[in-house]
């Protein structure tokens, strides 16, 4: 077997929320075990094809303000989702494209246009892998760096890199930009509407975001669904499942959600704009629109069919001669 050579980066600054993930934990809700992961598994995905690693590859999630990072060698790095204001020893850095930073100080704080950003580097950060994951279950209090979100002092290990020591970021002159037409930051939340006799009012009225949301569920305020009765017998629910509580304020649920619930469940968004959930703050007004299941296939297809693409032009681009 061959042996991985391991570094670590130290943690000056933790940030707001900055958790170790991966795509997450599959095959265990029938245990009660969440799938955690990135809440944007897109964004985690595109860091780590950017960098020529596994789609399994460790990142870290960046939630409102990221962290800084002393490394010890040069690294590849890339940073996607929202726009964050990064630094590589008081350099600025773009996102969205494959980066060498030299050994130093790596800060990554305000994050605009969106809450979230995923941090990858090549090769990938090296946490235990529990239940065939990397993630943090934040609930759960496993996974990632001892189940809890990044702290100062903190030592991340990371696959050493083999690129040499540089002086200055080299930074590509290239970049993937984000030309999903079904990423429209104006388009309703589209879902695939439950029997629930509460689910088309949903889509009646508009939605803020509450400041209580995490990474668990997106809980919204709003004009109450009238009507919205007590707890029923409690059935399986999954990421995006909309549940209504007896106060009539919807919660969509994301990617620490438990896999059991009792609320009345209006129904699921669909796979294609569960990204969009993740960027979604404190006081972001959502709408919501009903699909068939017909048509959430047919946008689930379209979705993949572009991010097909969009990882085919980055290896041919990666391949290319620098």
């Amino acid at each position: 077997m061959t042996s991985v050579s391991i570094t670590h980066w130290e943690v000056i600054a933790p940030g707001a929320l900055t958790t170790v993930q991966d795509r997450g934990r599959e095959g265990w809700r029938h245990l009660g075990v969440a799938r955690a992961g990135a809440l944007d598994l897109d964004a985690a995905m595109l860091a780590n094809e950017l960098l020529g690693n596994s789609p399994d590859a460790a990142v870290l999630a960046l939630s409102l303000q990221g962290p800084t990072l002393r490394l010890p060698q040069a690294a590849m790095i890339a940073i996607t989702g929202a726009m964050v204001v990064a630094t590589s020893n008081g350099i600025a850095l773009p996102g969205h494209r494959p980066i060498a930073v030299p050994a130093g100080e790596l800060k990554l704080t305000g994050i605009r246009a969106g809450i979230r950003a995923w941090l990858a580097v090549a090769g990938g950060f090296d946490a235990p892998s529990l239940m065939g994951s990397r993630s943090t279950d934040l609930r759960g209090g496993f996974g990632g760096m001892e189940g809890r979100a990044l702290r100062v002092g903190d030592r991340l290990p990371v696959v050493a890199s083999t690129i040499a020591e540089i002086a200055t970021p080299r930074i590509a002159a290239w970049w993937i930009g984000n030309d999903d037409p079904a990423f429209d930051d104006h388009r309703p939340i589209r879902f695939v509407a439950s029997a629930s006799v509460h689910a088309k009012a949903l889509a009646k009225r508009p939605w803020q975001v509450s400041p209580n949301s995490n990474r668990q569920g997106i809980r919204l305020q709003g004009e109450a669904l009238a009507g919205a009765g007590p707890g029923r017998v409690s059935e399986p629910v999954a990421i995006g499942s909309i549940q209504l509580p007896p106060d009539g304020q919807p919660i969509v649920l994301l990617a620490d959600a438990q896999t059991m619930g009792g609320y009345d469940l209006l129904g699921h968004v669909i796979a294609a704009d569960l990204p969009r959930l993740a960027q979604a703050g404190p006081g972001a007004t959502l709408a919501f629109a009903p699909v068939d299941i017909d048509e959430a296939r047919r946008i689930g297809l379209r979705h993949r069919q572009q991010q097909a693409r969009t990882a085919l032009a980055i290896r041919q681009r990666l391949a290319m001669p620098s």
